[in-house]
């Protein structure tokens, strides 16, 4: 395929995708346009490494965290991240579609006995009202630092457990995901108590905030008109 027009960016890669492809950068050729998630796709084609690590990594573009919808410019320096030490939970604040198999997948292993899920999603009656659609607002960098303090707890209090959650931003429609959250454990009491303790912590304490909008006006949830 021909493009009007190329962009030349460089990849760098760090710890366990430096060690899988045996490089700590390379080039990469894009047409004009393209986005971080269509660049991820062309790495994951090819590099197997990148495709097995898909949803476990963070990518960040000239050393700023970047998201899948960011478009890419000629000499762009494009970061795959992998988590950091102390940081290696499955933790997503997005306004993109959820994915409970990434939690799933992030919290499961041959120790792990059972799963629990939790998946919350935008209902169409809410307090004798019919909701049109949500809007969740979020203080996003607190709140992703909440979540994996909430997940250390949990972890911390059951031993063996594992725990993974991803929410939503922005406007969600009736039957939207807004919430995602799995919970792996060699038993399944302990999954059960984590997947429940995680919903219940999250919704006390992490800096998301939901409006809803429907036939009695909007409302933030929790305030009041």
């Amino acid at each position: 395929m021909r493009y009007d027009y190329v962009v030349q960016i460089r990849v760098l890669y760090f710890a366990v995708f430096r060690e899988r492809l045996g490089r700590d950068s390379e080039p990469l050729e894009l047409a004009d346009g393209t986005t971080v998630r269509d660049a991820i796709a062309t790495l994951a084609t090819r590099h197997a490494a990148i495709a097995q690590l898909r949803g476990k990594f963070r990518i960040a573009v000239n050393e700023e965290f970047a998201d899948d919808d960011t478009v890419l410019a000629e000499r762009d320096e494009l970061v795959l991240i992998p988590p950091v030490a102390g940081g290696a939970h499955h933790v997503v604040l997005t306004g993109e579609p959820l994915s409970l198999d990434r939690c799933i997948a992030a919290v499961r292993g041959p120790g792990m006995g059972g799963i629990v899920t939790f998946t919350g999603m935008v209902r169409v009656h809410s307090h004798g009202a019919t909701i049109d659609h949500l809007e969740y607002e979020a203080y996003a960098p607190m709140a992703i630092r909440e979540m994996t303090r909430l997940i250390v707890e949990i972890e911390a209090e059951l031993p063996g457990v594992r725990v993974a959650v991803e929410h939503r931003t922005g406007v969600l429609a009736i039957g939207d995901l807004a919430v995602v959250i799995a919970a792996a454990a060699p038993h399944r009491a302990e999954a059960f108590t984590a997947c429940r303790a995680m919903i219940d912590r999250l919704k006390d304490s992490v800096p998301i905030w939901k409006k809803e909008f429907g036939t009695g006006g909007e409302e933030w949830v929790g305030l009041g008109p």
